[in-house]
């Protein structure tokens, strides 16, 4: 009885331990992507010593980026089962033992295996697990709190790369991805010992769930994954996303070695990444909350709007002012795909299946992600231009954008919290899927 009463006023207390959850998740994929996202800042001294072309070095990051996305499906099936703390505490211990093995490369096999294989390994462990963990700890401010916690990629992607230009500019390249494999293996794994896999765990309910069981048949009903795999709409959400990671990984990789490809200095080329990096982490948040009050589905849109407009610009960019400019718009939109495909996936299919539907969706981002460095590394070696490269990514955002719009055409759900909020309101049950 005392954990009926405790469950039932969860959502009313003055502090939720789901916050904890959000921190954790912050802290998490903020050391681990923002180590992951500094691949650009080590390709130059990479190149240099190795004398390796571009499309090869960058093949390293595309397999980790393939592999994470493949595997993410079967480690979104392990969370639904075993819960976070078991799979992020082995991915920092993975990402550790990866680093370590990068700082002693002389080969390229040796990179493939040790950043492709390696790190692709433990990347498949972090956003998944994670994103599906607080999507299960609120149904209220998920937008909000989904949008922060992915917002720490973002703080990462500012602040590591630059702590890793000043580390390799003091040191060398290889004592870099020493440190930084011994900072990420400490900080994921001691923050991988506050998550929980869900709050009934706890003894409480999720954050916004009420007491007369509306929102509680949205919270635990939904598809099968067999279900939703015959919607057209779960395979439009895969090529989305799919659109959103080429370009978004492609501008990446390659956006510093192309600053300095025009004439911009090695040390403002490497700004112009971390000023990325702080739009996006402020675009994250921002898009969230919008997710919560206009639905995630339109907000991806509106951003998918930005970006395309961004990659224009990028076309016609040639000073490092227009290139701040590029990266602050670009950065700030790319956060919002990111940051509400988890959303979606819940707002269309439930939560019954929701780790491995996300694995699949995530697997489009990680595909879109390995294809796009690699195709752009091998243009330009092919023609010494990166324009070609920025022109697709503008194509395919143009296709995400559509295909957003088709999707929320066919699928007006009714927001969980708006729905709290009009206890008249016919709430219907996630996981109706239609072609």
């Amino acid at each position: 009885m005392a954990t009926g009463t405790r469950a039932a006023s969860a959502g009313k207390t003055r502090f939720f331990y789901g916050y904890i959850i959000t921190a954790a998740s912050f802290i998490i994929l903020g050391t681990a992507h923002g180590g992951l996202n500094s691949f650009g800042v080590f390709f130059a001294p990479m190149l240099s010593e190795f004398g390796w072309s571009r499309a090869v070095t960058s093949g390293a990051f595309s397999l980790a980026n393939l592999l994470g996305g493949i595997l993410s499906m079967m480690t979104g099936r392990l969370n639904d089962r075993f819960g976070p703390r078991v799979l992020l505490t082995a991915s920092g211990a993975i990402i550790g033992l990866g680093y370590f093995l990068i700082s002693r490369t002389n080969v390229i096999w040796q990179l493939y295996l040790s950043y492709g294989v390696i790190i692709g390994i433990a990347v498949s462990c972090i956003v998944v697990p994670l994103l599906s963990t607080l999507t299960r700890w609120f149904v209220r401010r998920r937008g909000m709190v989904t949008g922060i916690a992915v917002s720490g990629t973002s703080f990462g992607g500012m602040v590591i790369p630059l702590l890793a230009g000043l580390s390799i500019s003091r040191f060398d390249w290889r004592v870099s991805f020493f440190i930084l494999g011994t900072i990420t293996l400490v900080i994921v794994i001691a923050s991988a010992q506050l998550l929980k896999r869900d709050p009934r765990s706890a003894g409480l309910l999720p954050y916004g769930e009420d007491e007369t069981g509306r929102i509680t048949d949205l919270q635990v009903s939904g598809s099968t994954f067999q279900q939703a795999a015959r919607s057209s709409r779960l395979w439009m959400v895969w090529t989305m996303a799919f659109c959103a990671g080429f370009a978004v990984f492609l501008v990446l990789v390659h956006i510093v070695i192309h600053a300095t490809d025009i004439g911009i200095p090695a040390g403002q080329a490497v700004t112009i990444l971390a000023v990325s990096g702080g739009f996006n982490m402020a675009g994250r948040v921002i898009t969230g909350i919008f997710g919560d009050r206009f639905g995630p589905l339109r907000t991806a849109f509106i951003s998918f709007i930005v970006m395309t407009i961004a990659l224009f610009w990028l076309l016609a960019a040639k000073t490092a002012f227009m290139l701040y400019l590029f990266a602050a718009l670009f950065g700030f939109a790319s956060g919002g795909p990111f940051a509400m495909v988890s959303m979606i996936v819940a707002d269309i299919f439930g939560l019954k299946a929701h780790g491995v539907l996300m694995g699949l969706v995530n697997s489009g981002i990680t595909l879109g992600g390995t294809l796009g460095p690699v195709l752009a590394g091998y243009i330009f070696d092919t023609t010494g231009s990166y324009r070609l490269s920025f022109t697709i990514s503008i194509i395919l955002c143009l296709i995400a954008l559509v295909l957003t719009w088709l999707i929320e055409q066919r699928h007006k759900p009714q927001h969980p919290a708006k729905q709290q909020h009009n206890p008249k309101s016919r709430v219907p049950r996630a996981g109706h899927v239609g072609k």
